[in-house]
């Protein structure tokens, strides 16, 4: 069933001493796909820049950027948007292409779309090939497994053994250190997954989104709701990329809505940006993912 949303993710930073000039980069547009559409996004900036200027990443992520030249000690980013998401088309995992046949098809650029999927094969800022994600993962892929089953897998895997803590890890913690404390958050969670599967010689690429933050009735509230979310696609060939959810062991369906995606974190954070003076400072976020017409 196509569900439609209205989205309101607020940020709101406040400074001891006044900021005289910032520059800032935003990540808050809906991503257009297959199976999702972003029918209006409004963008509030308090105060007014002069100019935001609009374009498409490497990664054909939209991107907003804006500088204030002016004082201020508090700055508030509002992005509204209403978004459509109709269910994707996933084959049976069981009939998805062998792992090792998709590692091998890129590997001597044979297969299919193989330049397309190639820079998400390699080591990354937040995601990198080792020995310790060959290690966990190889339950998942014995010889001759589907590349679905076994990604579906290890996403249970990291659910089952990994505890969700936000105190545990900050924005730049390594993969291999949730690895090895298993405590973290959905962006822990995506890369430890992603370096898993590069490790073994299979693209995979990090998304940032948002989860519908009104679960349907009788279904359990999601972990990551009324929040910035993240989870892994891996590519499974023929069958496209395929988005899974290890916070809250599922395959993407319509209560995930796509902002952006990269190699992990750093290519898609929503905000990034640089200030001068500000002193201390304080940020608040809210999100808010709200069914429309049910």
């Amino acid at each position: 069933m196509t569900l439609k949303y209205r989205i309101v993710h607020s940020t709101e930073y406040q400074y001891s001493d006044p900021v005289p000039v910032c520059h800032n980069h935003l990540r808050l547009t809906p991503r257009e796909t297959p199976y999702t559409r972003c029918t209006s996004h409004r963008l509030l900036i308090r105060p007014v820049p002069d100019n935001v200027a609009k374009r498409k990443d490497w990664f054909g992520n939209i991107v907003q950027s804006f500088t204030l030249d002016e004082s201020h000690r508090r700055l508030l980013l509002a992005a509204t948007s209403r978004v459509t998401v109709s269910p994707q088309t996933i084959p049976p995992p069981e009939q998805t292409l062998k792992w090792e046949d998709i590692a091998a098809g890129v590997r001597s650029q044979t297969i299919n779309d193989w330049f397309d999927v190639t820079e998400f094969l390699f080591d990354s800022s937040l995601a990198s090939h080792d020995g310790i994600f060959r290690d966990y993962a190889a339950d998942c892929f014995p010889a001759g497994q589907p590349i679905l089953v076994g990604a579906i897998a290890l996403m249970s895997k990291i659910f089952r053994e990994f505890k969700y803590d936000p105190r545990a890890t900050t924005v730049v913690t390594r993969p291999s250190e949730s690895l090895a404390q298993k405590h973290g958050v959905c962006q822990d969670f995506a890369h430890v997954a992603i370096s898993c599967l590069r490790s073994l010689g299979l693209p995979a690429r990090y998304v940032s989104g948002y989860l519908r933050t009104i679960p349907p009735e009788g279904k359990p509230r999601l972990v990551g709701a009324d929040a910035s979310h993240a989870w892994f696609a891996v590519w499974c060939g023929e069958a496209g990329w395929i988005d899974l959810d290890p916070t809250n062991d599922k395959v993407c369906g319509t209560d995930h809505i796509p902002i952006a995606w990269g190699r992990d974190y750093s290519d898609v954070a929503p905000i990034r940006g640089v200030f001068t003076g500000g002193g201390q400072h304080t940020l608040n976020v809210s999100v808010d993912v709200e069914p429309v017409g049910e």
